[in-house]
């Protein structure tokens, strides 16, 4: 086998090309305004100025497929690159946020604003199942891991399957194909674009992370 290591990355002949994108910002959830158990609030004003600089960065790419969570503030970012591409997007219930379980509606956004000590002995941690009534962990990443094969298989030769997701779910993938620790890659921009290939042989390759120089402009 002839590799070039100086050539322009792209994915080589065989591979699936992912992007995976956090969604816009959103305000605080209410305890009332769960849906399904989960919190569920839409994007605010920053979060649709991220939706559309999303839009513009992969204007002009070879999308193939579109998909989103159930949770408002993921199918939201997603529906204008959906009609951007000529795409409806595709719910994709594996690939929803983490289940927080008594925490879900009730302020992990305030209880980090005020260094709560439990939160912080979660993020210490790493371990998501400190919360009471958490996602297991390992039911967590075979969800994950599940949900972005499934993108993967949308995507073909030269095309690209993009999937708006969410911080925790992003983190735990790129925890599975580096093997990191597992809040590693946890702090991921909202509105940012992370990339990966799944290779001929189904091994998985991060090629870069929370990428946002589109934010910036």
């Amino acid at each position: 086998m002839k590799i070039d290591f100086q050539r322009a990355l792209t994915a080589p002949e065989g591979a699936q090309e992912v992007l995976l994108v956090r969604h816009g910002a959103c305000d605080p959830p209410a305890p009332d305004g769960l849906v399904d158990g989960r919190s569920d609030p839409s994007l605010n004003e920053r979060g649709r100025g991220e939706a559309a600089a999303v839009t513009g960065r992969l204007s002009g790419m070879p999308i193939a497929a579109v998909f989103a969570t159930p949770l408002r503030r993921a199918s939201e970012t997603a529906a204008a690159v959906a009609a951007e591409h000529e795409l409806e997007a595709e719910i994709l219930a594996d690939l929803v946020e983490v289940y927080l379980g008594e925490w879900e509606g009730h302020g992990i956004h305030e209880r980090g604003a005020r260094g709560d000590a439990e939160l912080a002995r979660v993020l210490r941690e790493q371990r998501w199942e400190l919360i009471p009534g958490a996602e297991p962990a390992d039911v967590f990443a075979a969800r994950v891991r599940r949900g972005i094969e499934q993108v993967a298989d949308a995507a073909g030769d030269g095309s690209i399957a993009v999937a708006f997701t969410h911080s925790a779910v992003i983190a735990e993938f790129c925890r599975q194909v580096t093997g990191s620790e597992p809040f590693a890659f946890l702090h991921n921009s909202n509105g940012s674009v992370t990339r990966l290939f799944r290779m001929p042989d189904g091994r998985w390759v991060l090629v870069s992370f929370n990428e946002t120089e589109h934010l910036l402009s």
